[in-house]
């Protein structure tokens, strides 16, 4: 059997909940919002359930939430359907748009992390359930803060979007890297870590910045610490419980697990 004994070439990044928009919030808050237009109310928690997928099929999958499909019958007399979805969707674009700014402060540790990538000649990557029209904007407000990605592949350029691996394996394209047991991906969102196993990546969960605690920065400094505890192992056991290699709570953690995946590399190990 070949074994590659090589370094890291690229860690491949999510976006919100990741490096920008702690807590994850941006998607979350539109989701709702376009749900409430349509005279169903969603909880946060089923907002967020299908994180990191496709808006357009997020969409869908909240309606096929058990409870969620029941109050959509209540009001509307039948399950949604495709036009129901097509219909929010349609509405969220524009909503996501316009508040995208509002969430786009990189999470802290986010610079440091690029900075020691880059002085290590990793190329950096991104993947997100976002569309394209809405990763300039993010694009362009992470720029701003010194943050710039290599390459940025977004669901609605590939066959599918997360679990699949299409946007990790495009990365490898644009970047010009292989093999895939040299790429990182790095995602707040259980999807997003599948996306990293499917293609056959190392993977590092971030279980406190994004989308499985769910707050805003401020909000999660401001918890007890016992509720910190509790929040932290739960979102940490569901990213173990995915296949995450690594979990850490946000991106300050990553260069450690870096460290760590060069060493097995060394050693001729595999994802």
């Amino acid at each position: 059997r070949r074994a590659y004994l090589g370094p890291i070439k690229a860690v491949i990044l999510d976006w919100a909940g990741t490096t920008m928009d702690f807590g994850c919030m941006a998607p979350a808050v539109v989701f709702i919002e376009v749900y409430k237009r349509h005279g169903v109310p969603i909880t946060m928690d089923e907002a967020r359930a299908p994180m990191g997928a496709h808006k357009r099929v997020h969409i869908q999958k909240i309606g096929e939430i058990d409870a969620v499909g029941q109050r959509w019958t209540e009001k509307h007399g039948r399950p949604p359907g495709d036009d129901d979805v097509e219909a929010m969707f349609t509405e969220f674009v524009p909503l996501q748009l316009a508040c995208l700014s509002d969430y786009s402060d990189l999470i802290p540790g986010t610079l440091e992390a690029i900075a020691e990538c880059r002085k290590r000649g990793y190329k950096i990557g991104s993947t997100t359930g976002y569309l394209p029209e809405m990763m300039d904007i993010n694009l362009k407000d992470a720029a701003r803060q010194g943050y710039a990605p290599d390459a940025t592949v977004s669901a609605g350029q590939v066959p599918a979007g997360r679990p699949y691996p299409f946007m990790c394996l495009q990365n490898m394209i644009e970047l010009q890297v292989w093999p895939v047991e040299a790429c990182v991906k790095v995602d707040d969102t259980v999807p997003g870590v599948e996306e990293g196993l499917n293609a056959g990546m190392w993977t590092v969960g971030l279980a406190v910045s994004g989308n499985e605690v769910g707050l805003p920065l401020a909000e999660w400094r401001a918890l007890a610490d016992d509720d910190k505890a509790a929040r932290r192992q739960r979102a940490y056991r569901r990213m173990e419980q995915c296949g995450a290699h690594y979990v850490v709570d946000d991106i300050s953690g990553l260069v450690a697990c870096l460290d760590d995946i060069e060493s097995r590399l060394k050693r001729g190990e595999k994802p």
